[in-house]
């Protein structure tokens, strides 16, 4: 399985609905809290292209962006070949 990175905050419905579905499908992911930490979101939005909202989720080199691009990768049938 590829290296899973989401960046959340803790008060974040959508970090919590994309770390559910890593979970279901059985990845394990790191998680960064950006929450208090202004130099980990800035890590996070030059990683993401200037994207700065949470979460921001890659799975090894690839940026899927947010909760419902992962979602819908999900939907079209992509996740599980990206994950192995």
């Amino acid at each position: 399985m590829p290296e899973i990175t989401v960046y959340t905050t803790r008060s974040c419905p959508y970090c919590r609905s994309a770390k559910a579905l890593l979970t279901h499908k059985g990845a394990t992911f790191q998680e960064i809290d950006v929450s208090d930490d202004p130099e980990k979101r800035a890590e996070m939005t030059r990683k993401a292209n200037g994207s700065y909202t949470v979460p921001q989720i890659w799975i090894g080199a690839m940026h899927v962006g947010g909760s419902d691009d992962l979602h819908a990768l999900d939907s079209a049938g992509k996740l599980d070949p990206l994950l192995g």
